[in-house]
């Protein structure tokens, strides 16, 4: 597997090249576009921005790609230890942990393919600046309405955060990543960390709404715990 990327101005386009097969679902699911013989994934940052990516991508999509195509486990817990440490060192930031990962640190049995973070929209530049050895996309603006930033990196499993959430993404529905979910914020212990995460009632609404059933009884079983 090999990259490039070209400079289009307001952009950059990456491509990465021999990409084994298998892998073709999980680079779809990670927003790549296939082009011929090469998956493209545009972002809008300066060239400057794109380097470092581009001198981590052979290093660390192979092993990213692995585990979203579960062929490898995903050591989510030695990510979020990486995420939390860093942050702490930095003097904080503001942020809180979304997705299954939210659920995992709560106890549930839950395998994480990933980390989901909502930063506030002041700290997003600066989680690149603290991820910066894995980054995988630079911190840019969001593609989408829900949020201001978007970043992606690897520290021992796929790290990305949306940045600034916008109203839109509580539009049409509440979810738990949006401003309301971050107004409702609950705090867990997990190892050493306190870690703010999504309430579960609102998790339980956005897992009943997408069809995980599996999910929703663990949600419950939780609650039931409580």
């Amino acid at each position: 597997m090999r990259f490039e990327f070209r400079d289009e101005g307001a952009h950059v386009e990456f491509c990465a090249l021999d990409v084994d097969p298998r892998f073709d679902a999980a680079m779809a699911a990670l927003a790549w576009e296939r082009s011929g013989p090469c998956w493209l994934r545009r972002i809008a940052c300066s060239a400057q921005a794109a380097e470092p990516a581009l001198t981590n991508m052979p290093t660390f999509m192979p092993p990213l790609l692995r585990q979203a195509a579960d062929l490898d486990p995903v050591p989510w817990q030695d990510a979020l230890d990486q995420v939390c440490g860093r942050f702490a060192d930095a003097g904080g930031v503001d942020w809180f942990l979304g997705g299954s990962a939210a659920l995992a640190v709560r106890g549930a049995p839950v395998r994480p393919h990933d980390l989901d973070l909502i930063v506030s929209d002041k700290d997003s530049v600066m989680v690149g600046e603290l991820l910066a050895d894995g980054i995988l996309e630079p911190v840019a603006k969001g593609e989408w309405p829900l949020s201001i930033w978007w970043g992606r990196a690897f520290l021992h499993a796929r790290v990305e955060w949306a940045g600034g959430m916008t109203p839109a993404a509580d539009q049409p529905q509440i979810t738990d990543f949006g401003p309301t979910a971050e107004g409702l914020v609950e705090t867990v212990i997990w190892r050493d960390w306190q870690l703010r995460v999504p309430p579960l009632h609102l998790q339980r609404a956005v897992s009943q709404r997408r069809g995980l059933t599996d999910r929703v009884a663990i949600i419950d079983a939780l609650t039931a715990g409580h």
